[in-house]
């Protein structure tokens, strides 16, 4: 296997049901274009971003999709996860120019997480494979002067 064929998966696990929703978007679309996934299970979404940064400084990917899920609770515990980690692959995203296709939703509850991460539904997770495989996409252009 060419290891530079390799997309990246890194997937909350916290709420298995919705991970494995949008894992199952995502590795259709990639496999549908012939690359193949590597896929890294991490507990939370705060585990995210450490988990990316650490395999993507490898070399060994051409693109990152992450995926996860947070859901509101009765504190202000969800506010600051959903802002630091998205500030965090961001930061990410633009300091290694990293094509990301980025699939953590944030949701008020279950059911609202459900009917986005479904891929019968909304299919954020291929979503994000689509997104990822259109900045790979990008990137090569700019990369060759075809921009």
């Amino acid at each position: 296997m060419d290891f530079m064929s390799k997309i990246l998966i890194v997937e909350a696990c916290f709420y298995e049901d919705i991970a494995e929703q949008l894992s199952s978007g995502a590795i259709k679309v990639i496999t549908n274009h012939g690359l193949t996934i590597e896929k890294i299970g991490v507990p939370g979404v705060f585990e995210v971003p450490g988990a990316v940064s650490k395999a993507w400084i490898s070399g060994s990917y051409l693109g990152v999709i992450t995926l996860g899920c947070v859901i509101r609770g009765v504190t202000d515990h969800y506010d600051h996860i959903c802002r630091e980690v998205s500030r965090a692959l961001m930061d990410l995203t633009v300091k290694y120019n990293m094509p990301h296709g980025f699939g953590i939703l944030t949701c008020e509850n279950h059911e609202q997480a459900w009917e986005r991460a479904n891929v019968k539904d909304r299919d954020i997770g291929g979503r994000a494979a689509i997104a990822c495989l259109q900045m790979l996409d990008l990137y090569k252009k700019i990369s060759d002067g075809s921009i």
